[in-house]
């Protein structure tokens, strides 16, 4: 039996759902692969950093900060100055960071990441900043380490994306993908679709949680920008970074050219796609129209949807329906056990024939 010494970094939805899945998983981890665990450190933004060595009680920590709480009144706990701070002292084995995306820098993603790597811990993110912005050096600084760099929440929350390309699909090389991976784009499109305007549309996501109070991430196509720039980055092993990726978002889309769509048998649907064509890499994010025979068509709400094509199969589809928190921190889980378990997913895809030049 093998225990693991986790720290997590961040403790919003996404963390919290993860904790509520460890403890929920908990008994398959010993039964199935001989895995036990122990959380030592959680860093949050707005509820406290705190340590123990001797483990936290996570579900009374998750319970402390939906009620509002701090998590340094909890009882047998240090309080810590920060992430940092909390990595150099907690002596874990794999480090978990949900903080806040960062379209622009990755950071303070990556700088958490790089210093649990360095010492010594594994890094399993949701966080798309890292991958994008500093994907090859982190899995070198991990393999140079002897451990783990992984990511498959990122892009379609717990949805294998990543892992289907580094552990089913040997010798595959990826030449292209076409989706729409934003859910809260399509949403409001189908909102849209259904009578209401733009602002209410919008206003509809925020009030069930699916929009941030700020949605210029999503509507003008960031989000979808980065988890291109994501897949890019790693299945095709070309660094791309989401203001290489041409973009154009959905705050133009009018009422009126929702329903010419809709009298054409169409869909608005906001379409990541990329593609290596004649040596070149071409990328965009885009509103397209779409027809009924398209299969990106009906993919309805917050489900997401992402066919691939490669050098050895025909288009290859996974579709992903009405994610949410608990989906992602399944792919959170999933990684959790790949690190610990030194499962394949640790191989560094420019090491071998995905997408490679």
């Amino acid at each position: 039996m093998r225990e693991m010494r986790l720290v997590l970094i961040g403790f919003g939805n996404v963390g919290r759902a993860l904790a509520r899945l460890l403890l929920e998983k908990r008994e398959d981890l010993e039964r199935r692969y001989a895995l036990t665990w122990r959380a030592v450190g959680i860093a949050t933004g707005s509820h406290g950093t705190v340590f123990a060595a001797d483990g936290l009680d996570l579900e009374a920590a998750y319970l402390e900060v939906e009620g509002g709480g701090d998590l340094t009144e909890m009882p047998g706990v240090d309080a810590m100055n920060g992430p940092i701070p909390l990595l150099h002292t907690s002596g874990a084995d794999l480090l978990f960071e949900n903080t806040p995306v960062d379209y622009t820098t990755g950071q303070p993603a990556i700088e958490h990441i790089r210093t649990g790597l360095e010492l010594g811990m594994h890094a399993v993110t949701a966080n798309k900043g890292p991958v994008v912005h500093a994907h090859r050096q982190l899995a070198d600084l991990a393999q140079t380490k002897g451990t783990r760099f992984l990511f498959e929440s990122t892009v379609m929350d717990g949805a294998p994306i990543f892992s289907l390309w580094r552990e089913t699909l040997p010798a595959a090389r990826l030449q292209g993908f076409r989706g729409v991976l934003n859910s809260t784009t399509n949403l409001i499109l189908g909102l849209m679709e259904d009578g209401k305007s733009f602002d209410e549309a919008v206003a509809h996501a925020q009030a069930i949680g699916i929009a941030e109070t700020d949605p210029s991430g999503d509507i003008d196509g960031w989000d979808a920008s980065v988890k291109v720039a994501a897949l890019v980055s790693v299945l095709m092993d070309h660094p791309m970074t989401p203001d290489q990726v041409e973009r154009t978002g959905i705050r133009r889309i009018s009422q009126d050219e929702i329903r010419q769509a809709a009298k054409d048998g169409k869909r608005w649907k906001l379409v990541c796609q990329a593609e290596r064509r004649d040596g070149k890499l071409n990328s965009s994010v885009q509103p397209l129209q779409l027809a009924r025979d398209d299969p990106l068509y009906q993919v309805s709400g917050t489900s997401s949807a992402v066919t691939f094509w490669s050098d050895v199969l025909g288009p290859l589809t996974v579709l992903e329906t009405d994610p949410g928190p608990e989906t992602t921190a399944y792919g959170l889980l999933a990684d959790f056990i790949r690190a610990a378990t030194g499962d394949l997913g640790s191989i560094l895809p420019h090491e071998w024939t995905i997408g490679g030049e």
